[in-house]
C-alpha cells in the first residue's frame, strides 16, 4: 500500500480558485461538480494516469496552487474538446487549463519542452533548423530563403516577457 501526502491546511491557498476564475477561460470553475466524465472521455488520460481534469479542478477548488502550477500534468491537455462536449455542466476544461497555463506561465513555471521551444524560435526563428538539404529543395520549389532571425519575434518576446519567463539572457540572432 502507497503512503498518502500529507497536505498542511497551512500550505493551502484559499484564493487560487478565484484567481483561476478571473483568468479568461477560468470563469467556469465553480460549475464543476466532479463527476467525472471529462477524465472519462480524455485521451490524455489514456496514456498518462498523471493527467485528470476532475483531480486538477479539485486541487484548484482546495487551494493547492503550488502542486497544481508546478506540476507538469497541466500542460499535458491535449485541447481536443471532448471533455467540454461531454460535460453535463458546460463546464469548459480544457478553457480553465488554458488558464491555469497563462497563470503558470507569467510566474515562470514552463516545462522545459516549452523553455527549449522558446530557444529556438530565439535563435533560429523556427522551431527546427534548416540544414542545407532543406534549403536547396525550398529554392527549387520556388519558395524564398528563410531568415536566420526573426526581428518581430525579438520584438515579441521582449514585449511579452516571454524570454524573462523562459530565462534566456539576450535574444540575438546569429
Amino acid at each position: 500500500m502507497e503512503a498518502k501526502e500529507v497536505i498542511r491546511f497551512s500550505e493551502l491557498d484559499p484564493n487560487f480558485r478565484f484567481e483561476i476564475a478571473r483568468e479568461p477561460g477560468g470563469e467556469g470553475i465553480f460549475k464543476c461538480y466532479a463527476c467525472g466524465t471529462c477524465t472519462a472521455s480524455c485521451p490524455v488520460r489514456y496514456v498518462n494516469d498523471k493527467f485528470n481534469p476532475r483531480k486538477i479542478i479539485h486541487m484548484v477548488l482546495l487551494g493547492m496552487r503550488e502542486e497544481v502550477l508546478m506540476s507538469d500534468f497541466v500542460w499535458l491537455c491535449a485541447t481536443c474538446y471532448s471533455c467540454q462536449e461531454r460535460c453535463p455542466q458546460g463546464v469548459r476544461i480544457t478553457d480553465i487549463m488554458r488558464a491555469i497555463q497563462n497563470i503558470a506561465a507569467r510566474e515562470g513555471k514552463l516545462i522545459e519542452l516549452y523553455k527549449k521551444e522558446v530557444e529556438l524560435l530565439s535563435k533560429l526563428g523556427r522551431l527546427y533548423e534548416i540544414d542545407d538539404f532543406d534549403a536547396r529543395k525550398r529554392e527549387k520549389a520556388g519558395l524564398p530563403q528563410l531568415k536566420s532571425v526573426n526581428e518581430e519575434l525579438k520584438i515579441i518576446f521582449d514585449e511579452t516577457g516571454l524570454s524573462k519567463i523562459a530565462k534566456i539572457s539576450s535574444i540575438e540572432g546569429e
